[in-house]
């Protein structure tokens, strides 16, 4: 299960009531997806509210693919997102405290360890690759990826 499936929307039933429908917790659901990609009913949030989740859609639903938004995109830059935190020395209960405090989103804090370890889990492996077919430079880029990302 990849980690965007673990990222939910914090107070759902708050924005449910605010928006007057009924709307996944996943905050990378197709029915999440549809109302933020659509805008529909967002001028019934608060202020507040709405600042955060056109930043999210800003950030992640801006692209020019056919099948926008389910293309896959908002996905990718969200696993970029939760990386550049990792790169900034942040751990999973920071990053957690930061996409809420950017995006109103949230997951557990094992769960962005998991995803975590798992990226360099697949590093280590590529490594090991890069190392067996000669290719040095590849080898030393993804060392240095993994030592950034295991910090």
């Amino acid at each position: 299960m990849a980690i965007t499936d673990k990222i939910y929307v914090k107070n759902h039933r708050q924005l449910s009531s605010q928006l007057e429908t009924n709307i996944p917790k996943g905050a990378f659901k197709g029915a999440t997806l549809d109302i933020l990609f659509q805008g529909a009913g967002l001028e019934k949030l608060d202020e507040a509210t709405r600042d955060r989740v056109l930043d999210f859609a800003q950030d992640f639903l801006d692209c020019d693919c056919d099948n926008n938004p389910y293309c896959g995109c908002p996905e990718r830059k969200f696993i970029q997102y939760l990386l550049e935190l990792r790169a900034q020395g942040l751990g999973p209960d920071a990053i957690v405290d930061v996409m809420t405090d950017d995006y109103m989103v949230y997951a557990y804090s094992g769960d962005v360890l998991s995803f975590l370890d798992n990226g360099v889990r697949t590093l280590e492996a590529a490594e090991a690759l890069a190392r067996v077919e000669g290719a040095d430079e590849k080898y030393d880029e993804i060392r240095q990826a993994k030592q950034n990302l295991s910090r």
